[in-house]
């Protein structure tokens, strides 16, 4: 059975950090692209950012780049967020998600790319 489980979320004020944690098994994680989502109250799920299985390649929404940092532990099955600079429009669901692909370098940044998601973690950012 594939899981996905996200953690690290929580309560913190504008221009403070948090790192978020996707802990996946079930699934070979080394061959997955991985991606993170977010949605917040009222909106649509929303791309954030993905990183390709081999850790090479990453792709951000502009509304996160110089803020956020997705990396990859391919050996503990972990992928990490490093949010800084969090802004109260940041607060939402954060998703992880996983995308089967064969090509090394793939980052996904569509929802229907990827084939298992987690069931989120909050992220508040206060004014």
């Amino acid at each position: 059975q594939v899981q996905l489980v996200e953690s690290g979320g929580g309560l913190v004020q504008a221009g403070g950090s948090l790192r978020l944690s996707c802990a996946a098994s079930g699934l070979p994680f080394s061959i997955y692209a991985i991606g993170w989502f977010r949605q917040a109250p009222g909106k649509e799920r929303e791309f954030v950012v993905g990183i390709s299985w081999s850790g090479g390649n990453r792709y951000y929404a502009d509304s996160v780049k110089g803020r956020f940092t997705i990396s990859r532990d391919n050996a503990k099955n972990t992928v990490l967020l490093q949010m800084n600079s969090l802004k109260p429009e940041d607060t939402a669901v954060y998703y992880c998600a996983a995308g089967q692909t064969s090509v090394p370098g793939s980052v996904y940044s569509l929802q229907y790319q990827y084939n298992y998601w987690g069931q989120g973690t909050q992220v508040t950012v206060s004014s």
